[in-house]
C-alpha cells in the first residue's frame, strides 16, 4: 500500500516544514512495526519549494491470517486461499488507515512540540493514493471528499488494459488537492474515509470505534451530507453502534447551532432512569424451544447427545413429564462438570433414577442409545468436520432411530447482527462450519428422506425478516418404521 503527501512552500515558509509536522526527518528513511507488517516513511523529494512524504505499508499476509485466528474452519469454500491471495498488500484500506494513525499520531492530533505554531497553519496539500478500493465507484469518492473542500480526481483502474471490454475494476487512482488545508484535517479525513470506501474493517469493531469516529470526525462529520453512509460503513454496519454515533453527532450539531456545550443539550434525561429489562439469553431461548418441542412430541425418555456441561439435562430434570434423561458426551471433563452441576452425588434416589450420564462418540453406533422416545442434538453438528456427518447421521437416524430428533445449529446469515463478531468469523473457534438456512434445510431434508423421517423447521430467537433467526432448529418425526424401510 502506498500514499504520498505533497506540499509546496517558499524560502520564508519552506515546504520541508512537513517533516516537523509529521515528526519524521526528511533526510531519513524510517521503518515502523505494525500489527500487520512494516510501515516505511521516506521523502522522495524535500527542498524549500516542494516536499513529498511517502508512506509505504508492507503487509505480512501470514501475520494477517494469524491475527485473525478464531475464525474457525468455516466460511466460504475458498476462505483458506482467500486469506493469502487478496488485494490487502496493494490497495489502501483500514490497514493503511491504522498505519496512518500509528505512524503519524502526533500530526493527526495537531501536535508539534518543536514548532507549536505549525499545526494550525493551513498549507497547500496534494495527496495521492495509487490503488484505492472504492465500493460505489468514482462518484462516491467525489461525494465523500468534495464537501470537505478537496479537488478530487478519481480515475477508475481497468480490470485489464489488454481487454478494455472487461470494464473497470472497483479500484481508483485517487488525487486530492487543496490550496488551504491543515495537515491534521487531511489525515483525519483519510483515517475515516479510506475504510469507508473499502467498506470493510480488518479488526474487531468494538464500541470504542464510535469514540474514534467522533474524534477523527470532529469539525467536519456532523455536517457532512453523507454522514449516515460514512457512519454506517465505518462501524461495519453494526446498527446499534451506528445509532449511537448518529445520536451523538446530532447532539454535536445541535450544540454548534445553539453555540452551547453538548452537555447542556444532552440533559433531557436525569441521572436516575429506569433500567431496561435485559433480553433473554439465546441459550435460554434455545433450551425453552427444545423443551416445548419435546413436550409437543409426547416424549418421556430423552437423549441429550453432546450434552456438554449438562445445561439442557438440568432444564429437563425440572419437568416431571420427562421420566428418563440420558446425557452423552465424548468429553469426560464435560461430563464431570455436568455431574457437579446436577449435584448427582447429593440427588435423591427417585430423582437420580431419572438421569444418567454416559461417555461415548456419535461417530460410532451405540446399543445404549436405542429405545428412546426422542434425541436432541443441540449445537452439536457444527463441531464436527463435514466428512464425519454421515457417521453421526447413521448413529442417530439409522441405528438409534428415536421417534423424534431435534437438531439445532447456528444460522450463519444472522452473524451480521452480532456486534462483537468480526466479519467473516464463526461464533466459536471450534465450529467447523456454520450453515445458511438453505444449507441446513437441504441437509435435514436429505437425512429425513434417507431414514424415513419428516422434517419441519422452527426458528429459535428473534426471527429477523432479512437474515432469519440466530438459531435454526429441525424437528424430525419418524414416519417409516425401520422394518418397512428395509423391506
Amino acid at each position: 500500500m502506498f500514499l504520498t503527501i505533497t506540499t509546496t512552500g517558499t524560502p520564508q515558509r519552506p515546504a520541508t516544514d512537513l517533516g516537523f509536522l509529521l515528526h519524521k526527518h526528511p533526510e531519513k528513511a524510517q521503518a515502523f512495526s505494525t500489527s500487520y507488517g512494516t510501515a516505511h516513511v521516506l521523502y522522495p523529494e524535500a527542498d524549500a519549494e516542494r516536499c513529498t512524504a511517502a508512506l509505504l505499508l508492507e503487509v505480512d499476509a501470514v501475520a494477517l491470517v494469524r491475527r485473525g485466528k478464531g475464525k474457525g474452519r468455516g466460511g466460504a469454500p475458498d476462505a483458506a486461499l482467500a486469506q493469502y491471495v487478496n488485494d490487502r498488500p496493494y490497495a489502501a484500506s483500514s490497514l493503511l488507515a491504522v498505519a496512518l494513525s500509528g505512524v503519524f499520531s502526533s500530526a493527526m492530533k495537531g501536535v508539534c512540540n518543536a514548532r507549536p505554531e505549525l499545526p494550525a497553519a493551513a498549507r497547500p496539500l496534494r495527496i495521492e493514493v495509487p490503488a484505492l478500493p472504492a465500493r460505489g465507484g468514482p462518484d462516491l469518492v467525489r461525494k465523500l471528499f468534495e464537501p470537505l473542500g478537496w479537488t478530487v480526481t478519481a480515475e477508475p483502474v481497468p480490470l485489464d488494459t489488454e481487454f478494455p471490454q472487461w470494464g473497470d475494476s472497483r479500484y481508483v487512482r485517487l488525487e486530492l488537492e487543496s490550496a488551504d488545508r491543515t495537515l491534521a484535517e487531511a489525515l483525519r479525513h483519510l483515517y475515516v474515509l479510506l475504510p469507508v470506501l473499502d467498506d470493510a474493517k480488518h479488526y474487531w469493531v468494538s464500541p470504542d470505534e464510535v469514540d474514534k469516529l467522533l474524534r477523527a470526525g470532529e469539525g467536519w462529520l456532523p455536517g457532512h451530507p453523507e454522514q449516515q453512509l460514512i457512519t454506517s460503513r465505518y462501524l461495519s454496519r453494526r446498527w446499534s453502534l451506528t445509532r449511537q454515533a448518529t445520536e451523538r453527532l446530532e447532539l454535536v450539531r445541535l450544540a454548534e447551532a445553539d453555540d452551547s456545550e453538548v452537555e447542556e443539550i444532552d440533559n433531557a434525561v436525569g441521572a436516575e432512569t429506569e433500567t431496561e429489562e435485559r433480553p433473554t439469553p439465546l441459550a435460554v431461548q434455545r433450551r425453552e424451544a427444545i423443551t416445548t418441542a419435546l413436550k409437543a412430541s409426547g416424549a418421556a425418555r430423552v437423549l441429550d447427545l453432546g450434552c456438554g456441561q449438562g445445561q439442557l439435562v438440568q432444564t429437563l430434570l425440572k419437568d416431571p413429564a420427562f421420566t428418563e434423561i440420558v446425557g452423552l458426551d465424548v468429553s469426560m471433563r464435560a461430563l464431570t462438570i455436568a455431574s457437579r452441576r446436577l449435584k448427582l452425588d447429593r440427588m435423591g434416589e427417585r430423582q437420580a433414577a431419572r438421569v444418567k450420564l454416559l461417555q461415548g462418540s456419535l461417530a460410532y453406533t451405540d446399543q445404549r442409545l436405542k429405545g428412546y422416545d426422542a434425541a436432541v442434538l443441540s449445537e452439536v453438528i457444527e463441531h464436527l468436520d463435514l466428512p464425519r456427518l454421515p457417521a453421526l447421521e447413521y448413529t442417530v437416524f439409522g441405528a438409534a432411530r428415536p421417534r423424534t430428533v431435534l437438531v439445532t445449529t447456528p444460522n450463519v446469515e444472522y452473524n451480521v447482527r452480532w456486534e462483537s463478531l468480526p466479519a467473516g468469523h464463526v461464533r466459536h473457534g471450534d465450529h467447523r462450519f456454520e450453515w445458511t438456512r438453505a444449507q441446513f434445510r437441504a441437509w435435514a431434508e436429505a437425512v429425513a428422506e434417507r431414514h424415513g423421517y419428516a422434517a419441519e423447521f422452527v426458528p429459535v430467537g428473534p426471527d429477523d425478516p432479512e437474515v432469519g433467526p440466530p438459531t435454526q432448529m429441525a424437528v424430525f418425526t419418524l414416519t417409516t418404521p425401520k422394518e418397512a424401510k428395509a423391506a
